[in-house]
């Protein structure tokens, strides 16, 4: 790895030593223009009004996300103000998660073509003769999101930055005559990096519709390919093994959901011992960590009731991908309303129930809509059909689909531990290069 010939200490430690020819300083000394945004006012038809950016359409790996923008009403003082050009950098300098606040996008030929504006929830920077491709590189880098930690001030539960605070940020002054090798080194690199982390998403997504296949497949048609079938009389399993039947969830399982106990009396919740799970927790296929403990007094005086171990659960409703989830338990708890337990009778197994359960997700939340005040009754999932093998065939399914499926959830583990080590190595690369660890010019 190439390096320079000398260094000096930045005097930030995180940082260390930045090449001897390069200055390091505010980066209130590097910038042109510092300047919040506008928010205007609401629009009466769809087709009125400017579009604003919000840090809604700013990604938290620094793209762009257009899919949904907000358009709102400005006087034209306010546009000409905050009307957006390319090379500007825009950042989020409010939110409620650490990792969110400071993301910025820099301002391409596209959006600058849309004349977007941008809100009072993001800042727009204007470096002074500075390549602002680059400093995009660096203000996404830790080498200035570290920084963000110690800058933000915390209000009402969200963190902010401001222009004020922004001004105070550190930066290496990369000569001029540098930047652009720079840029166009780390363009290459990343770009590279950025193609191998979307084909390996590409084969994560094709893992998970392979197992979303493979149990569907499994769960309506069974582990033999010359059985004779019959229709089942419900269009969207088609046909099923002569031998199986179709019955309803009510049929073959005990239903109920829970509630939250007061919230307003502490001796419901303090030092609780019985385990309480609410939807957030069903997002894992087998149940074992709950994060919340009701009391003995708070379950007395609550509808909620023990569900014991292999009860199926499912979610109710969730703005998420909640709703529609299932999961089985592996402990003995209780739940809040957004979730209902299925207890099912000796002739069906719960892990066979799971895998049909989890095989409908995307069917029965179309049956109910994806909006997110439109949830799943309990009576409601109480109608679904049920396919219903006899209980030895049961058995070897779940034999079968617990092997395959954990050999895909292996293969889909590694492939994400692979993209976490691609982005690790890209903010390493990045971070290298700007601070003059490694020389990447001439």
């Amino acid at each position: 790895m190439n390096r320079y010939d000398s260094y000096k200490d930045s005097g930030v430690e995180w940082i260390g030593e930045i090449p001897s020819v390069w200055k390091f300083g505010k980066m209130k000394y590097q910038l042109s223009n510092n300047d919040g945004g506008v928010w205007g006012s609401d629009v009466e038809n769809e087709n009125d009004g400017t579009v604003v950016i919000r840090s809604t359409e700013i990604t938290i790996d620094g793209q762009w996300d257009l899919s949904n923008p907000m358009k709102r009403i400005l006087t034209d003082s306010e546009i000409e103000k905050t009307l957006l050009y390319s090379g500007d950098i825009v950042l989020t300098k409010s939110s409620g998660s650490p990792n969110h606040i400071g993301k910025s996008v820099i301002v391409n030929s596209e959006v600058e073509n849309l004349k977007c504006c941008y809100s009072n929830f993001v800042q727009r920077l204007r470096f002074r003769n500075y390549n602002s491709k680059l400093y995009h590189y660096i203000l996404n880098n830790h080498v200035v999101r570290e920084q963000y930690r110690y800058l933000t001030q915390t209000t009402t539960g969200l963190g902010n930055l401001n222009g004020t605070t922004l001004n105070e940020v550190f930066l290496p002054f990369i000569p001029l005559s540098e930047q652009q090798q720079i840029v166009t080194f780390l363009d290459t690199k990343t770009s590279l990096i950025d193609s191998l982390i979307e084909k390996t998403q590409r084969k994560i997504e094709l893992l998970k519709e392979k197992r979303t296949s493979l149990i569907n497949e499994v769960v309506t048609k069974g582990l033999n390919p010359n059985v004779e079938m019959k229709d089942s009389g419900v269009e969207w399993i088609g046909e099923i093994p002569k031998g199986w039947r179709i019955g309803k969830l009510y049929q073959y399982s005990e239903m109920s959901n829970g509630s939250t106990p007061s919230r307003d009396k502490p001796e419901y919740w303090e030092n609780g011992t019985i385990p309480w799970m609410s939807s957030g927790e069903i997002n894992k296929k087998k149940i074992r960590d709950i994060d919340g403990r009701i009391t003995q007094e708070g379950f007395e005086n609550s509808s909620t009731k023990i569900l014991p171990i292999g009860t199926v659960m499912m979610g109710l409703n969730g703005q998420g991908k909640t709703k529609g989830t299932v999961g089985i338990l592996e402990i003995e708890t209780t739940c809040n309303q957004s979730l209902c337990g299925m207890i099912f009778k000796d002739d069906m197994y719960p892990m066979f129930s799971y895998y049909f359960l989890d095989s409908q997700y995307y069917h029965i939340r179309g049956l109910v809509g994806e909006g997110q005040r439109e949830g799943i009754s309990v009576s409601f999932l109480g109608r679904y059909p049920l396919v219903v093998p006899p209980i030895s065939e049961q058995q070897q399914i779940v034999e079968y689909l617990d092997e395959q499926t954990q050999l895909i959830d292996n293969t889909t583990s590694i492939e994400e531990k692979r993209i976490e080590l691609l982005k690790e190595y890209r903010q390493s690369l990045i971070s290298e290069v700007v601070t003059g660890k490694r020389k990447v010019v001439e």
